[in-house]
């Protein structure tokens, strides 16, 4: 008479298997994780920018402004420039505009080093806007 043993359960090599494709998953995916996170804190200061880059425009297509050289913070409406401390966000460290050029940096909470720049050039009563810093390289904006 045979004895019959059902056996339950994993080999080694099955959860060997198993916990191998975890690591490559999470090889991938943490990377990715970073990423994301650091585009999410950037996104506060490309939003501090926007309301520089609003009063420009309305400045423009109102006609008080005709040369980028009158799109400086505090005139115009455009508001006045942000100073380390006085931003309404955690990640954003400056914002200021001069000459049609809004610069806005980030704090060290949220992307080191990081700057985001908006160059704007007027033509027909309206602006065009060319991004650039060092977010653009990076990815982040």
């Amino acid at each position: 008479m045979r004895n019959h043993s059902n056996q339950h359960g994993f080999t080694l090599i099955e959860l060997m298997i198993v916990i191998a494709i975890i690591g490559i998953l999470a090889a991938v995916a943490i990377p990715a994780y970073e990423t994301y996170s650091a585009r999410s804190r950037f996104s506060e200061v490309v939003l501090a920018a926007s309301s520089f880059k609003a009063a420009a425009e309305i400045a423009v297509q109102t006609g008080r402004a005709t040369t980028t050289a009158q799109l400086d913070a505090g005139v115009l409406g455009i508001p006045n420039t942000v100073t380390p401390g006085t931003s309404v966000g955690d990640y954003v460290n400056t914002v200021q505009m001069q000459n049609g050029v809004i610069l806005a940096t980030s704090t060290n909470l949220g992307v080191p080093n990081a700057s985001y720049t908006l160059t704007g050039t007027i033509m027909n009563r309206g602006i065009r806007w060319s991004e650039g810093g060092s977010c653009a390289a990076s990815g982040l904006c």
